[in-house]
């Protein structure tokens, strides 16, 4: 996580942190350091909320040392992040469904096949779903990935109903006594209306099987759009009921702030993060460890 948030450390964070070495914390810290959180696309509403808690906080409580004001601001940082699990059953299910969703080229099929690697470690069965029916070459990545990670996938023809693949995978899944799966979609976002549709037939159909299917929405974001990617999750959030939400290539991005504005905004919690390009590269997010690794 650390390796990952570097650009976004170095860039801005780091920044951020350093003014709060100086003796008084006037009224230009705060100004600078606003500045510094919209550059890192923590964005202009997050950053003034947070902000305004800590100049209130520090205030009330009287916080006349700059390393105080740090520490406060961090905690509340920390704060923003913590957004408790989302309609997780609690009785786990059998198979467990997840459905991915998420812009095309967002790295979507990528994070599945590092979510089906992580699964693969903790000693459960995998089954992938390639539910992007519209692109042949999602097809072939998946089945691609799947030979890395020596899963089998699910798979029909290009064009075919997503929905039946979902049907069809799910009873091969009961019959294969399968603990995951995990289910890859389109995410052709010029055609919002229709793709939303889809998506929503998806869920209907793996309701069928087992009704408190699927059991995760993980909406995957690529961290490098920035404010942009807020604007995408709003529509999937709306439309499916996200339940969870897996940051790609943050690592590619000096824009980590982002994240502080995806769960203020959308209060959704952040379940995984990507830190680099090779399989083993996510990590599981954890608040206080993201705040550490970004303000270091």
């Amino acid at each position: 996580m650390s390796q990952a948030l570097k650009r976004s450390r170095e860039t801005w964070f780091s920044r951020a942190m350093h003014l709060f070495d100086r003796t008084t914390v006037d009224d230009e810290v705060w100004d600078e350091l606003e500045e510094l959180l919209v550059g890192a696309d923590v964005g202009v509403n997050t950053a003034g909320k947070l902000i305004g808690v800590v100049r209130e906080k520090a205030d009330k409580e009287k916080l006349n040392q700059g390393t105080l004001v740090r520490d406060a601001l961090k905690a509340e940082m920390a704060g923003i992040l913590k957004i408790a699990a989302q309609g997780e059953p609690a009785v786990p299910a059998s198979p467990n469904v997840s459905l991915f969703v998420g812009v095309n080229g967002g790295g979507k099929t990528t994070s599945v096949a590092k979510y089906a690697r992580r699964l693969q470690k903790e000693g459960k069965s995998v089954l992938l779903v390639a539910a992007d029916t519209f692109r042949a070459a999602a097809i072939d990545q998946l089945r691609k990935w799947g030979e890395r990670v020596e899963v089998d996938v699910i798979a029909h023809q290009p064009g075919a109903d997503p929905g039946a693949v979902v049907y069809d995978a799910l009873q091969a899944a009961g019959s294969r006594q399968v603990d995951e799966v995990v289910i890859d979609t389109a995410g052709r976002l010029h055609t919002k209306y229709n793709l939303m549709e889809e998506l929503k037939k998806i869920k209907r159909v793996a309701a069928k099987t087992d009704e408190t299917a699927p059991h995760e929405v993980i909406l995957v974001i690529d961290a490098t759009t920035g404010q942009n990617g807020l604007t995408q999750a709003r529509y999937f959030t709306d439309a499916l009921g996200v339940t969870g939400i897996f940051l790609a290539k943050l690592d590619g991005t000096a824009k980590g702030g982002i994240v502080l504005a995806i769960c203020d905004e959308l209060q959704i919690p952040i379940k995984y993060i990507g830190t680099g390009e090779k399989l083993e590269d996510m990590a599981e997010f954890e608040a206080e460890a993201f705040v550490e690794a970004l303000c270091a």
